[in-house]
């Protein structure tokens, strides 16, 4: 389903560039034939510096490098000595999971890693949602930096395209109602806890909280702060690089500056939030965006949002998958963990 919304939304912007690109080709003098917007993005791809494309692919490694460290600092308080190229395959595998099905990769890295780790599952994924939390700190953060740098920019974006849309939702019963149902759900819970308590189902549910509540609070116990706040601002740093570094593999936006390669970046990495595969097509969408606030032509821009998702966001990360799930069974073989800790986990 989720597969068939990234190539819906995919499709329908090919199809509205496609036409206006013919209409603007013809009105130039040019046949009909000769008008294609696929044969450009071909033609394109052709005519892209891959070099440049090997030095972001540097970039993701480096970047997960990071991630990896960050996430070990938040499982070894659980009382393992986790294995650097374990943390680090899993992550690959996260990343391929969520190309096939959003958000499906925040369960299957924790879940591939609580079996090769012999960890309780919930206590990982808590470690999973702190690594999440921190990634939304973080890109809201970078997206207050870009809005410092360019707000006016952004905000005449922003105020074209979504000011209605906001106020309707602003004006509309949900707004209210949503709100009042959580309470009332909420409420009803408390009301009846003691009732709940007592059923089976409710004291599984008790404990598989009080695992993940477990992997949330190591962060209050990383042994060595400093190292983690480096990491988790230079995984950001080299997601940055990524896109500013592409902008050097494609002729149209060689001469692009480097503030237009945050404001990209960071239009790119919402796109990338919205629950299509990998950000299929929402990417695609915000990029364009950002590359016209430049002056870069629509064609050009969806050329390039073409050749940075396919090239990094779509072929670097299922290929790093496939060999994750390759190898991860293989540098397990003989593999034993070591638990500093022993106590009722029930590994996966």
């Amino acid at each position: 389903m989720f597969l068939g919304v990234g190539v819906a939304i995919l499709y329908f912007v090919f199809q509205n560039l496609n036409e206006k690109y013919v209409q603007e080709c013809i009105a130039k003098g040019n046949l009909a034939a000769d008008c294609k917007l696929m044969d450009k993005i071909i033609a394109d791809f052709k005519s892209v510096n891959y070099f440049w494309i090997l030095v972001t692919l540097i970039c993701y490694t480096i970047s997960n490098i990071s991630r990896t460290v960050r996430w070990n600092a938040l499982l070894k308080p659980l009382g393992c000595q986790p294995r650097f190229i374990n943390s680090f395959l899993t992550i690959m595998i996260g990343y391929g999971a969520n190309l096939l099905l959003p958000r499906l990769g925040e369960v299957m890295r924790p879940a591939y890693f609580a079996r090769y780790e012999k960890l309780a599952f919930e206590k990982v994924m808590g470690t999973t949602v702190v690594d999440r939390i921190l990634d939304l700190i973080s890109i809201v953060l970078v997206t207050a930096f870009a809005m410092l740098l360019e707000y006016e920019r952004i905000w005449n974006f922003l105020s074209e395209n979504l000011g209605d849309k906001v106020n309707n939702l602003l004006n509309s019963s949900f707004i209210i109602v949503a709100p009042l149902l959580m309470i009332a759900f909420v409420g009803l819970i408390y009301v009846n806890r003691k009732r709940l308590a007592k059923l089976p189902f409710f004291t599984k549910v008790k404990n598989i909280l009080k695992g993940f509540w477990d992997g949330l609070i190591s962060i209050s116990k990383v042994d060595k702060p400093l190292w983690f706040i480096f990491h988790s601002i230079n995984i950001w740093v080299m997601y940055f690089l990524m896109m500013r570094l592409a902008f050097y593999a494609f002729e149209p936006t060689v001469g692009l500056p480097a503030v237009a390669g945050l404001i990209a970046f960071v239009f790119g990495a919402w796109g990338i939030v919205i629950p299509s595969p990998g950000g299929m097509g929402s990417f695609h969408v915000l990029t364009i965006a950002a590359l016209a606030l430049y002056g870069i032509d629509y064609a050009d821009a969806f050329s390039f949002s073409n050749i940075s998702f396919f090239s990094i966001q779509l072929g670097i990360n299922a290929l790093f998958a496939v060999l994750a799930v390759i190898l991860i069974p293989i540098v397990n073989k003989n593999y034993k963990p070591i638990l500093h800790q022993k106590d009722s986990d029930n590994p996966i």
